[in-house]
């Protein structure tokens, strides 16, 4: 629970970045359309059959894939099963808690698991060893490792790295030589948040607790979308959602030029 100084400072430093947003300008001297400085590692966890490790700006998350083969479900005999997994640990922000998943963690494991699912961009179909009987499973597991904001976009775009990155193990279960996963399509998710009357790309944490609205892009190769998120009790235009989808895909195509190939 914050003290009394701390609502105080809170206040201060919100009425602060409303202020910069007003003149165009941000805490960190980016511009409002610029985003952070990106870095992506990929096969980083030996154990895994893929992995990435994504840092956007100081937020930083890990994202491994486990492969094995499962049974189907009942209405999906002949595709793959597809399951996400985020973990909010402690280590990688204070106002994360120990114990089960809340309500955030697993609002950002459906963003992140909507975003590959409805792109299309892994071929479940081609996960099918038996159809009704054996089927390839895959996991999805994002750890937060450094928290300072949009945890969204940095998830979503370690997970699509990792799936670049890993292979299927055919030849541990005896089903022939190791081949990359059927990946095709790139979906790169994009948070545009609006302060005041004004927009800005990839907030950090700070602008983040500072205004009241948020809206997550997720748009495919073709310039297609996958989905939206919003966040937030704000509320936006139609022509505030078409700047920001506008916004939000042409980053996307830079990042996807430049990190996913």
């Amino acid at each position: 629970m914050k003290t009394m100084d701390e609502d105080i400072i809170s206040e201060i430093k919100k009425d602060y970045i409303y202020a910069l947003s007003e003149k165009g300008e941000r805490e960190d001297g980016r511009a409002p359309d610029q985003y952070r400085d990106i870095s992506i590692e990929n096969g980083v966890v030996n154990t895994a059959e893929g992995s990435a490790y994504v840092k956007i700006g100081d937020t930083k998350v890990l994202v491994g894939i486990k492969l094995q083969p499962g049974e189907p479900f009942p209405d999906t005999p002949d595709k793959g099963v597809l399951i996400t997994n985020v973990e909010l640990s402690p280590l990688a922000s204070p106002t994360f808690e120990a114990g089960p998943p809340r309500d955030d963690a697993i609002e950002l494991a459906r963003v992140v698991d909507r975003g590959i699912r409805e792109s299309g961009a892994l071929e479940l179909s081609k996960l099918c060893i038996e159809e009704g009987v054996k089927v390839w499973m895959v996991f999805i597991d994002v750890q937060v490792i450094d928290y300072d904001g949009n945890l969204i976009d940095a998830a979503s775009l370690g997970a699509i790295s990792a799936l670049l990155n890993a292979k299927l193990p055919n030849e541990r279960y005896g089903l022939g030589k190791d081949v990359p996963l059927p990946v095709s399509d790139l979906p790169v998710a994009v948070t545009v948040m609006k302060i005041g009357k004004k927009f800005i790309l990839d907030p950090n944490l700070d602008e983040e607790q500072a205004a009241s609205t948020k809206l997550t892009v997720i748009s495919n190769k073709d310039g297609s979308l996958a989905g939206m998120q919003k966040s937030g009790a704000g509320t936006l235009s139609p022509d505030e959602v078409y700047h920001i989808v506008e916004m939000a895909c042409k980053t996307a195509k830079d990042i996807r030029k430049r990190f996913l190939k």
